[in-house]
């Protein structure tokens, strides 16, 4: 099956219960189903999931195949699997998993596994050293032509579930825009925002690595309480400070994409487009659908929520326009000169706890239906 569906809607509860009843606990130590995702965040994540969901079901054993997580000579002995794609490759060369039983293959986030640009190559791999008759379960919050054609040869004659354009934004999310003077003047602004950001909590997403450890740096000495977490930092390290992000104990969190994609933490009212997510090299062309990913960190379950994109040029200007157009969405924009009326315009999202059926933002701050 290729399923779609927006963002914090329950796509693993799905997947998760569909595994959990194909799975024989009688043979606990049986690996019977593999969930690939494409972060080890994600895959603890659903980990978790599974845990939750399954905790009254004896002998219920999940294996994480994350870096670190399996020692060189241990083995896979564990009914359900959930591991990143080039982890499990190696267990499986390597002989510490043994693959001949297992009846699902689930991948999460199928969009960015299958982009041959990216995990696509390990995906097609790991598949090739699975069962021939395996079901495949393939879910994302988006699918773009070019990946769901290559889907449909991954997953031969799969059911599709798929949504209309005008559905892929979630309704309790308000998406705005700031209009920075200009690059120079972003930094500013997003220290102004950061009252705003401890409502609930809040996730900025920037273009590098670099510029989110330095963002970090400059709000901490400027008096701001910050966390940041991207690929640079140590599997275990980046553990904790998700786990810190997740408890409360950290509410502003800076990240790259490592953290665009999956990932649910309840309270996260805000999610800032410091810079808008772009494709290529050299950022030749806007990506709608990282842009979509990212602002369904916030408003999950029916909750409320806002995004923030930064422009501050010609460029990110034009990009913004284009994703608009691809999700056929209006804008509402943000003035850096009004501050009152701007804090006004987010504070009135934010602090409606709950989103309705057909959420429309108040009268005055334009709409995004």
């Amino acid at each position: 099956m290729i399923a779609q569906s927006q963002s914090g809607t329950g796509k693993t509860a799905a997947f998760v219960t569909t595994v959990l009843s194909r799975v024989d606990f009688n043979q606990p130590s049986t690996p019977q189903a593999l969930l690939l995702a494409p972060s080890r965040e994600l895959a603890r994540q659903i980990q978790g999931v599974i845990t939750t969901i399954g905790q009254f079901i004896p002998n219920l054993g999940v294996a994480a195949a994350i870096p670190g997580a399996i020692p060189r000579g241990g083995a896979v002995d564990k009914a359900v699997v959930v591991g990143t794609p080039g982890t499990v490759m190696d267990l499986i060369r390597r002989r510490q998993f043994d693959t001949s039983a297992l009846k699902v293959l689930v991948i999460d986030e199928a969009d960015n596994m299958l982009d041959q640009q990216g995990l696509g190559e390990q995906c097609a791999r790991v598949k090739t050293l699975l069962p021939k008759e395996i079901q495949i379960l393939l879910f994302s919050a988006t699918f773009p032509d070019k990946v769901l054609k290559y889907a449909t040869s991954f997953a031969p004659s799969a059911n599709i579930i798929k949504l209309k354009v005008q559905e892929l934004t979630v309704k309790g999310i308000s998406q705005m825009y700031m209009d920075c003077p200009g690059e120079a003047d972003k930094y500013e602004i997003l220290c102004k925002l950061y009252g705003l950001m401890n409502i609930g909590s809040s996730i900025i997403f920037v273009k590098t690595r670099e510029s989110a450890t330095r963002i970090q740096q400059s709000m901490v000495r400027d008096g701001h309480k910050v966390s940041v977490l991207h690929g640079a930092y140590e599997g275990s390290e980046r553990d904790a400070l998700l786990d810190d992000f997740r408890t409360g104990k950290s509410k502003v969190l800076i990240t790259t994409n490592v953290l665009a994609r999956g990932i649910d933490v309840s309270t996260v009212s805000m999610v800032i487009n410091y810079d808008i997510p772009m494709k290529g090299m050299g950022d030749a062309t806007h990506d709608t659908e990282t842009y979509l990913h990212r602002i369904g960190r916030t408003g999950r379950f029916g909750r409320v929520g806002v995004s923030i994109t930064f422009i501050s040029d010609k460029k990110s200007f034009v990009a913004l326009q284009a994703i608009a157009k691809d999700l056929l969405i209006d804008l509402v924009a943000l003035s850096p000169e009004d501050w009152d009326e701007t804090e006004k315009q987010v504070q009135r999202v934010i602090k409606s706890s709950r989103a309705q059926a057909s959420f429309v933002p108040s009268a005055g701050t334009g709409g995004h239906e």
